[in-house]
């Protein structure tokens, strides 16, 4: 079954219950949480408001039926969204190009006219996805000269409101997958909360902009994927999940995935920024951490859950990874 909305009933969907704004933060009046709608999945969407200009976005939710919201033409804020797990697609009304995003992947959208689009996302699919938008004169604040004026550069991500607005897709760099692993798990609260945040937020903008310089100035050294390839890639990562205890050899995960092995490991450190048992190794302990939120576990059975024989191996990666001993942690949450 599919669900057609447009985007301005979802949102009133979204916000018509009062009970569904929370503060996540006590002390903090501009971090709020939104619990996703229930008749369309279930998750919460994480708005927070860092500065005058600079706002944070996480969404975390899990659709129960294919849901596609009708987007209508509007002007928008320079944009750099990271689609940590999950994916979906969009597709401009009047041209029909067709855009989609995937696990690993960012994308960096300047400010400037949207066109009236369509956005799609599947059922049962968790969606992760961290977004950060900028207002110009932010942008400008960073990036322009003493006159304000934008390096020649960059001018294509600050356009006139009348203007189509520009947008390119790259792999998050491992770079960028550590500082989304910081804000995801943020270990401040209130004051020093924001300013960690907003520092992160500020990273990302970086990277994104150098990537982009290094794109234009035609350095930036990049093999693209065939979408073929991207499609036994991901087919390559859900078999790999679907084995934790026991993961299969590179060369057997390839074959059963239908792809060269080299291609693979290329293919993984574009879409994921990391190796593919790296990929796992990070999966186990977010898995792990979850598990142990929870608290319905011993540390010995999440130890089994994810692939650990010894309980040694996972004592020692765990407190390696979060700088924690995971039976203290358990008792933290």
């Amino acid at each position: 079954m599919t669900i057609t909305i447009s985007r301005n009933l979802f949102w009133d969907v979204y916000f018509e219950v009062e009970q569904t704004k929370q503060r996540y933060d006590p002390s903090d009046e501009f971090d709020i949480l939104w619990q996703y709608p229930p008749q369309f999945g279930e998750g919460y969407s994480r708005d927070i408001q860092l500065r005058e200009g600079l706002g944070l976005l996480i969404n975390n939710y899990q659709l129960h039926e294919r849901l596609i919201i009708k987007v209508p033409e509007r002007e928008g804020c320079i944009n750099y969204g990271f689609c940590v797990s999950g994916g979906g697609e969009a597709w401009d009304v009047h041209t029909k190009n067709h855009f989609t995003w995937k696990e690993g992947q960012y994308h960096l959208s300047g400010n400037g006219a949207y066109p009236d689009a369509v956005n799609a996302g599947s059922a049962g699919e968790r969606y992760l996805r961290v977004n950060i938008s900028m207002s110009p004169e932010l942008f400008r604040s960073f990036t322009g000269n003493i006159e304000g004026e934008v390096s020649p550069q960059l001018k294509h991500l600050v356009r006139k409101p009348t203007q189509e607005r520009y947008i390119r897709s790259g792999a998050i760099a491992p770079a960028m997958q550590e500082i989304l692993q910081q804000i995801l798990h943020c270990p401040y609260y209130g004051m020093t909360k924001r300013m960690y945040l907003e520092s992160k937020a500020l990273e990302l903008m970086m990277l994104t902009v150098e990537e982009e310089l290094q794109i234009k100035q035609g350095k930036h050294n990049s093999t693209a994927l065939k979408l073929d390839d991207v499609e036994r890639i991901h087919l390559a990562r859900n078999i790999l999940l679907r084995n934790l205890d026991n993961p299969p050899s590179l060369i057997e995960l390839a074959k059963q995935a239908g792809i060269n092995d080299c291609k693979l490991k290329e293919g993984f450190r574009q879409l994921f920024g990391t190796t593919v048992f790296g990929y796992l190794h990070n999966y186990r302990m977010e898995q792990a951490r979850s598990l142990l939120v929870a608290g319905q576990l011993s540390v010995k059975q999440v130890a089994r859950i994810v692939g650990y024989a010894s309980p040694t191996s996972f004592h020692a990666a765990f407190r390696k990874k979060f700088g924690i001993n995971p039976g203290d942690y358990l008792k933290r949450c």
